[in-house]
C-alpha cells in the first residue's frame, strides 16, 4: 500500500512541485487583486503604458475614441472626431489601418469575415462521444464553384479565427480558396471557444476536460469530415491542417482506414508530430519530468483560462510584446516576418481554450520522441505498460509537409521517417518560424502558392483572377498628404454611456506624427458610437 501522493512522486519532484504551487498561487492572487482594482487605477496604468510605448522603436499607439453627448449637433460631432495615422516603418494605408482596428475588436469569426465581404454559415457536429462542435462554412458572393471541398483545421490553443486575421484579403487562405470556387469549411476542436458543450458533462467539470489528442483523432476529425461530406454530397475533401491540426489528421487517418477513402490529400502547414523540446531548458525539464507537476500547476481542467482575462484588460501592444517574449522563451521564435500592425489583429485571436491533458499528452510525445497515444500518468517505464504509437505508416493519403527552416518545433527528419516515404513530400520555407507560415508578411508568396500548386491550381491564373481583379482604387486621402501642422486634433473621451473594449477611457488630446515634415488628420467616416483604437 503506497502513501497517497508521497508514494507516487520521486523525491526530486518535490522542489518542482513547491515552485509550481508558488507560481499558481501568485497568478491567482494577482488576478484577484486586478479584478478588485478600481477602474480609475486601471485607466491610469493603461495611460502610463501607452506613454511608455511612445518611446519604443516603431511604436503602435492605441487609444479609445468615444462618442460624445447625444445632444451634440451632427455637424459639430463629425468635425470634432478625427484620428491620425500611427508612426511606422511600414507603408500603411487608411484602409489597412481601419481594417486592423476592426479585426482587433472583432468578437467572433462571423464579424471577422464580414469585414472582407463574406459570411459564415455555422453548423453543429455531434461527436460519437456527445461533444457538440461548431464548424463554419464560408459564404459570399456568387462565383463559379469547382465542386471541390476544403477543410481547414487550427492548431493547439487556437480556433478557426486564426485563418482569417490577415489585413490583406488574399493573405487569408480561406478567401483565396473560396473565390477560386472551393467549398471552404473551418473546423474547431472540442473545448475551444466554439465547442464548449457536452450533452452530459458540465463545462466546469473535470469530465468535460478529460480529453487529449486521442479524442481529437478518434472523434472530432472523423465526425467532422463525415458531416461535411454528407452536407456537400462529395465523396472526398482536401484536408489542410496547421500545426496540431495536421497531427490530429495524421493520427486519425492512421488507424481509421475509412478516412483514407474520404480525403484526397493532406496538406500540413507547420506540421507537428514529434516536436523538439522547449527552448528554455528549465521549463523543458520541469514540464517533462512528471505529468503530475503539470496537473498540479494547471489542474485537470482548462489550460490557463486567465489568459482571456489578461488579454481583455491589457493594452494591446503590451499584450503582443508579452506573447513575443513568451514565444521566445518557450520556442526561440523571434517573429521577424510578422509586422507589428499584423500582430495587433492576429495575436488578438491567437489563444483559445483547451484541456491541460492535451498539453500533458504533447509533453509525453516530446519526451519520448514518439508520436504516441496518451499514457496514463500513474504508470512508469518500469511497470511494463507502454504507450501505443500511432501507426502513421498505414496512411495511404498523399501527404504534403510545408515547414519553416527556423521552426524549433518541427523535427522534419523524424517526421519523414514516421510517415510513408513514397507518398510524402516536403517543402521548406526558408527563414520561417511556426507562426510565420500563417501570418508572415510574405505568406502568400512562400506558403499559399505552394498550397495552390498541391491543389493543381495555376498560380499565374490565380493572380489574374484574384489579385488583378481586386486591386482597389486608392482613396484620395491615401494619396494626398497635406501639411496640417496647425491643426490641433482633439479626442474627447469619458462618456459614461459608451461600452468599452480592451482599453479603458483615457483623456488624451494629441496628434500622431507621420514623419519629420508631415502630419495627417482624417475625419472619422464610420458609424459613430463604436469603440475605436487609434
Amino acid at each position: 500500500m503506497s502513501i497517497p501522493l508521497l508514494g507516487r512522486l520521486h523525491i526530486l519532484d518535490w522542489p518542482l512541485i513547491i515552485m509550481s504551487f508558488t507560481l499558481a498561487w501568485f497568478e491567482f492572487i494577482i488576478s484577484i487583486i486586478t479584478t478588485l482594482l478600481p477602474d480609475s487605477f486601471i485607466e491610469f496604468c493603461t495611460f502610463i503604458t501607452k506613454q511608455f510605448f511612445k518611446f519604443t522603436s516603431n511604436p503602435v499607439n492605441l487609444i479609445i475614441q468615444q462618442k460624445k453627448k447625444d445632444n451634440l449637433p451632427k455637424e459639430q460631432y463629425q468635425q470634432e472626431f478625427k484620428y491620425a495615422y500611427i508612426k511606422t516603418d511600414d507603408a500603411i494605408t487608411k484602409k489597412h489601418y481601419e481594417l486592423m482596428i476592426n479585426l482587433l475588436n472583432a468578437e467572433n469569426v462571423e464579424q471577422m469575415v464580414q469585414l472582407f465581404g463574406y459570411q459564415i454559415e455555422s453548423h453543429i457536429v455531434r461527436t460519437k462521444d456527445d461533444y457538440l462542435l461548431t464548424i463554419q462554412r464560408i459564404k459570399g458572393k456568387n462565383r463559379p464553384p469547382n465542386d471541390k471541398v476544403v477543410y481547414l483545421h487550427h492548431g493547439l490553443l487556437m480556433n478557426s479565427e486564426i485563418w482569417v486575421t490577415m489585413i490583406d484579403k488574399y493573405q487569408n487562405l480561406p478567401f483565396i480558396l473560396y473565390d477560386l470556387g472551393y467549398d471552404v469549411w473551418l473546423g474547431n476542436n472540442r473545448g475551444n471557444k466554439y465547442s464548449q458543450k457536452h450533452l452530459n458533462f458540465n463545462l466546469n467539470s473535470t469530465s468535460f476536460w478529460n480529453f487529449s489528442l486521442d479524442e481529437f483523432a478518434l472523434f472530432d476529425i472523423p465526425n467532422t469530415i463525415d458531416y461535411i461530406l454528407e452536407s456537400t454530397g462529395n465523396e472526398k475533401l482536401t484536408y489542410i491542417g496547421f500545426s496540431q491540426g495536421s497531427a490530429q489528421a495524421f493520427a486519425s487517418v492512421s488507424f481509421n482506414q475509412e478516412l483514407n477513402n474520404k480525403i484526397d490529400q493532406l496538406i500540413a502547414i507547420s506540421p507537428a508530430t514529434t516536436p523538439h523540446g522547449l527552448y528554455s531548458k528549465f521549463l523543458d525539464v520541469l514540464l517533462k519530468s512528471s505529468p503530475n507537476i503539470t496537473y498540479l500547476l494547471f489542474s485537470r481542467k482548462v489550460l490557463m483560462p486567465s489568459c482571456i482575462f489578461w488579454q481583455k484588460i491589457m493594452y494591446p501592444p503590451l499584450f503582443d510584446s508579452l506573447i513575443d517574449i513568451s514565444n521566445y522563451l518557450l520556442f526561440n521564435w523571434r517573429a521577424k516576418n510578422i509586422t507589428k500592425l499584423q500582430k495587433l489583429s492576429s495575436y488578438a485571436h491567437l489563444y483559445s481554450t483547451t484541456s491541460v491533458k492535451c498539453v500533458v499528452h504533447w509533453f509525453q510525445v516530446m519526451s519520448s520522441k514518439n508520436f504516441q497515444m496518451y499514457h496514463d500518468v500513474n504508470t512508469t517505464s518500469l511497470s511494463g505498460l507502454n504507450p501505443i504509437s500511432y501507426p502513421l505508416k498505414n496512411i495511404k493519403v498523399p501527404i504534403h509537409l510545408i515547414y519553416g527552416t527556423t521552426d524549433s518545433l518541427v523535427d522534419i527528419d523524424v517526421m519523414k521517417n514516421q510517415l510513408p516515404l513514397d507518398s510524402t513530400t516536403t517543402y521548406p520555407v526558408e527563414n520561417h518560424e511556426h507562426l510565420d507560415n500563417l501570418w508572415g508578411n510574405d505568406v502568400y508568396e512562400v506558403v499559399f502558392k505552394q498550397v495552390l500548386k498541391y491543389l493543381n491550381e495555376d498560380v499565374d491564373k490565380v493572380y489574374s483572377r484574384l489579385f488583378r481583379a481586386s486591386n482597389d482604387v486608392k482613396l484620395i486621402e491615401d494619396i494626398i498628404r497635406p501639411n496640417n501642422s496647425s491643426i490641433n486634433e482633439e479626442v474627447i473621451l469619458n462618456d459614461d454611456s459608451i461600452n468599452q473594449s480592451y482599453l479603458k477611457q483615457v483623456n488624451v488630446g494629441e496628434r500622431q506624427k507621420i514623419d519629420s515634415n508631415t502630419y495627417m488628420d482624417y475625419e472619422r467616416n464610420q458609424t459613430f458610437g463604436s469603440n475605436v483604437f487609434i
